[in-house]
């Protein structure tokens, strides 16, 4: 394994490149997640891969897992602070899979919700349904995304070290560092994913490339 520190934008450039050149990236739409705790800001590298893609003929739609969560009655019925419940029940795969996922399968409908609950009010977005066109690519990007069996074409981690993730996320939050810990644990997403990126020090990402 070697690391190799990049830029941001050519993270992103190479990325849109990988993308583009997945088997059937002209024709079928493609699933792209971008996991990684919140102080890795995987929101950040969804959002600069839609103009890359864009210039290399590629409609982009961004969706976050943190829209489709599971009602407040689900994800705090063992507390607020529950960190097996925020790596296990907080997200709602299955609204993930029927609003956004499964109509992107070859022959599917392209039609897809962008978001379903407003993770504050707790309350229905009521946003319309987007339709992504043939070759178009959906950038997902949330928390704990891997090991839930969902149908992506090419995974992207952001990985912090356990010293890294605790300096960078704030105190109200520091509960959810055991479920990153065992996430690290039980799904080794760092292995798991297509692609893995260490972003101790977001303006230095790092590449990671296995030998």
């Amino acid at each position: 394994m070697q690391v190799r520190p990049i830029s941001p934008d050519k993270l992103a450039e190479l990325l849109a490149d990988r993308i583009a050149a997945l088997p059937g990236a002209g024709e079928r739409r493609l699933r792209v997640a971008v996991d990684g705790a919140a102080a890795a800001r995987p929101e950040v590298l969804a959002d600069a891969l839609v103009e890359p893609l864009r210039l290399r003929g590629r409609p982009a739609l961004r969706v976050s897992a943190a829209d489709f969560l599971r009602p407040a009655s689900v994800r705090l019925e063992y507390g607020h602070h529950d960190a097996d419940a925020f790596h296990d029940l907080w997200l709602d795969d299955g609204a993930l899979l029927r609003e956004v996922l499964d109509p992107l399968e070859p022959g599917g409908s392209g039609r897809v919700l962008p978001s379903l609950r407003d993770p504050v009010t707790d309350r229905s977005t009521r946003a319309p349904y987007t339709q992504l066109p043939p070759g178009g690519v959906l950038l997902l990007d949330g928390a704990l995304l891997l090991g839930r069996w969902l149908p992506l074409e090419l995974t992207v981690h952001l990985a912090l070290t356990p010293a890294a993730l605790a300096r960078r996320t704030p105190p109200d939050q520091r509960w959810t560092l055991p479920a990153f810990a065992r996430y690290d644990a039980e799904t080794g997403p760092a292995e798991a994913a297509d692609v893995t990126v260490r972003m101790d020090d977001p303006r230095h990402p790092a590449l990671v490339e296995r030998t």
